[in-house]
C-alpha cells in the first residue's frame, strides 16, 4: 500500500460531479494495473475502468518514493447518494463509502472566500440547526505553503466533511451559503472544494509559464526574484521561520490588547505593539510567493472533476490594479487548461466598497473593479457578481456573507444551469455613453445606456455610508460637495465635477441616465461610484446595484499602492 494511493481529495463522504466524466487519480509503482469501480447504494456496479501506471507518467515533485502518478476516468453518472468506490492495483484495495454524486464547486480566492461560517453574521443560526447543511459537503485543500515532511503528513489527514463534522464552523461562509441554496434548487448534494488563503495575490495561484508570458505579469516574478536574490533556500526558510515566531508573538499580544481595549484601531495597536510583521519576508517558504499555492494547493486537487469555480479575490492585487484583467484572465486560462475543461465556469465577485478610515482614497479598488468588469466582458463563461453595496466600513471583511453567496448562486442558476433568466441575476452595467450639446444654452449632456436594466432604475438612500465617506474625506482635509450624487462628469481637461442625473427612456421605461453639470459645458466623460468606499444609491429594478464605471481614464499613468492596513484571516 505504501506506493499505491489515491490523491488526498478522495475520501469517504466525497462528492463526485454528476453528468461529467469523473477523474480518478493517484500514485502507484510503474507497471501497476489500476482498476476503479463505482457502485450504487444497492451495491450494483455503475461503471468501471482501468489503466496501467507506466514510466512516462509524472512523478510527484519532492516525493522520494518510487510511485508515479496515474489517472483514469469513469463514465458520467446521475445524481445519487450512498455510493461506494473501490480502487485496486491487484494486490491491495482502497474503498471509499458514503459517496454522493451531485454538484462540485471549487471555492477559491483570498480571505473573504476563506472567511469562516462560524465568524459570519449568519453563521451561529446555521450551526445550531442540525439539518441546515445536510446536503452540503466540504473538502479543505491542505493549507500549508511549503512541501516538507509535515506537508505530506498533514495532507494525508485531510478528508471530506459532512454537516455532522465538528469542524463545519471553519467552512467557507460564502461557499457554504452558495452550496446550501444550490442544493435546494437542484435537489442534489453539493460539494465544495475549499482552495483559498487570506491575503494572496492571484499570482500565487498560477503556474509560472502564465506569468512569464506577459511583460506586466512577469513583474510578479521579477519582484520576487529581486527580493530573494543572493539568499539560499536554507537562508530563506530560516528567515521565514523566524518571521512566523515573531508574528505569532505579535498576534498573541494583540489578542491581549483587544481584550483590554475592544475595537482598538490597527494603527493604534501598532503604536503600542510595534509594526505587525505580516506578510513576512519574500521567501520560497512564504505562501504569498508567486506560484506557491498553485504548487502546494491547486496542483494537489488537479484534475478533480468540477462543475465550476467560485472566485472572490483581488484585494491583494490592488498595488497593480491595471494588470488585474490580464492576471485573472491568465489564471482562468491556466486552470481551464489544467482541468482539461475549456468551458469551466467561473462565477466571481466584483470587489465591494472598502477603505480604511485613516487611509486616503487611493481609488485603486475602483480600478480593480473596472478590470474585473473587463474580464466578464471578454472571457466566456466568466460571470461577475456585483457586491458593490456589500462592503463594511473600515473593514476589509464584511461579516454578512449570505446575500453575496445567494447572488453568486443566482448567477450560476442563470448562466451555468439555465434555470432562471439571466436578467434576474445580473447587475446593471454601463453599455454606452453619448454626448449631446445644445449650442443655444451652451450646455452639454451625457446619455448613458446600460445592460441588465430593461425595467430601469431606482434610488436607494445610503445616508450612513455618505456620512462615513464625508468623515474619511475630512480626515484627509477634503470636503464632499453638497451636490455630490455619486455621478461625475468631466470635459476635455480631465477635471471631474459632481453631476446631476435623471432617469430617462422610451415606453415608460427609465432605463437610461442623463448627466449634466453647470461646471462642464461640453462633457466628454462620465463615472459613477468612483471611490474605494462611499454611498451606493442606484439600483436596477431587480434589486442589484449599478456596477461602478468610468468612461475615460485620464490618469492611466498614476501610481497606486496597498492600503496602509492589510488584514488577513487567522484560521
Amino acid at each position: 500500500m505504501k506506493n499505491f494511493t489515491l490523491a488526498a481529495v478522495f475520501s469517504d463522504h466525497m462528492v463526485l460531479q454528476r453528468n461529467k466524466y469523473i477523474s480518478i487519480f493517484g500514485q502507484a509503482e510503474a507497471g501497476s494495473l489500476i482498476k476503479a469501480s463505482l457502485y450504487d447504494d444497492k451495491g450494483e456496479l455503475l461503471c468501471q475502468n482501468s489503466t496501467i501506471c507506466n514510466s512516462s507518467d509524472k512523478k510527484e515533485q519532492n516525493d522520494e518514493s518510487a510511485a508515479l502518478r496515474w489517472s483514469l476516468e469513469l463514465e458520467p453518472q446521475t445524481a445519487q447518494t450512498n455510493c461506494t468506490l473501490l480502487v485496486t492495483n491487484g494486490e491491495a484495495e482502497i474503498k471509499f463509502s458514503d459517496i454522493a454524486i451531485g454538484e462540485v464547486w471549487l471555492a477559491g480566492g483570498q480571505s473573504n472566500m476563506e472567511f469562516e461560517l462560524q465568524n459570519c453574521k449568519e453563521g451561529p443560526a446555521e450551526l445550531t440547526d442540525a439539518m441546515a447543511g445536510k446536503n452540503v459537503r466540504f473538502y479543505y485543500t491542505n493549507k500549508i505553503g511549503w512541501k516538507d515532511q509535515h506537508f505530506y503528513e498533514a495532507e494525508r489527514n485531510t478528508c471530506w466533511q459532512t454537516w455532522e463534522s465538528p469542524a463545519k464552523g471553519a467552512w467557507s461562509a460564502v461557499g457554504y451559503f452558495f452550496a446550501k441554496k444550490l442544493a435546494q434548487d437542484l435537489d442534489c448534494v453539493v460539494g465544495l472544494v475549499g482552495c483559498n488563503w487570506g491575503g494572496t495575490s492571484a499570482s500565487a495561484w498560477m503556474r509560472k509559464e502564465y506569468l512569464e508570458a506577459d511583460r506586466d505579469l512577469n513583474t510578479y516574478l521579477t519582484d520576487y526574484a529581486q527580493a530573494t536574490s543572493g539568499k539560499s533556500i536554507e537562508e530563506q526558510c530560516k528567515e521565514f521561520d523566524d518571521y512566523e515566531i515573531e508574528n505569532a508573538k505579535w498576534q498573541e499580544k494583540f489578542s491581549r490588547l483587544w481584550e483590554k481595549q475592544p475595537g482598538i484601531s490597527w494603527a493604534e495597536a501598532e503604536k503600542v505593539l510595534g509594526k505587525n510583521p505580516w506578510p513576512g519576508p519574500a521567501s520560497c517558504k512564504n505562501p504569498y510567493r508567486p506560484c506557491g499555492l498553485y504548487d502546494c494547493m491547486v496542483s494537489r486537487i488537479l484534475p478533480y472533476t468540477l462543475r465550476g469555480v467560485l472566485w472572490y479575490q483581488g484585494e491583494s492585487d490592488d498595488h497593480k490594479p491595471r494588470f488585474y484583467s490580464k492576471l485573472f484572465s491568465a489564471l482562468i486560462d491556466n486552470w481551464r487548461s489544467d482541468w482539461h475543461d475549456a468551458d469551466l465556469p467561473f462565477v466571481f465577485v466584483q470587489l465591494p466598497v472598502h477603505r480604511y478610515e485613516a487611509d486616503p482614497d487611493f481609488k485603486h479598488w475602483c480600478l480593480v473593479r473596472e478590470q474585473q468588469a473587463k474580464v466578464a466582458e471578454s472571457v466566456r463563461n466568466a460571470w461577475l457578481t456585483s457586491a458593490f453595496d456589500l462592503g463594511q466600513f473600515s473593514d476589509i471583511h464584511p461579516v454578512a456573507k449570505k446575500e453575496l453567496a445567494e447572488r453568486m448562486e443566482k448567477k450560476a442558476l442563470a448562466n451555468v444551469y439555465g434555470l432562471i433568466p439571466s436578467l434576474d441575476a445580473g447587475a446593471p452595467q454601463l453599455e454606452g455613453c453619448h454626448a449631446f450639446y445644445d449650442g443655444e444654452s451652451h450646455s452639454g449632456t451625457l446619455l448613458l445606456t446600460f445592460t441588465n436594466a430593461p425595467l430601469g432604475f431606482e434610488v436607494h438612500e445610503d445616508k450612513v455610508r455618505l456620512e462615513e465617506y464625508k468623515k474619511m474625506e475630512a480626515n484627509q482635509g477634503l470636503t464632499v460637495s453638497e451636490d455630490f450624487t455619486g455621478f461625475e462628469i468631466a470635459g476635455s481637461d480631465g477635471i471631474w465635477h459632481p453631476a446631476d442625473f435623471a432617469f430617462s427612456g422610451s415606453d415608460g421605461k427609465q432605463n437610461t441616465i442623463a448627466l449634466c453639470s453647470k461646471m462642464v459645458e461640453q462633457p466628454v466623460a462620465a463615472r459613477y461610484g468612483w471611490y474605494n468606499y462611499g454611498p451606493v444609491t442606484i439600483y436596477g429594478k431587480n434589486g442589484l446595484p449599478l456596477c461602478p464605471f468610468q468612461t475615460h481614464d485620464f490618469e492611466a499613468s498614476e501610481k497606486t499602492e496597498h492600503a496602509k492596513v492589510q488584514q488577513i484571516m487567522t484560521v
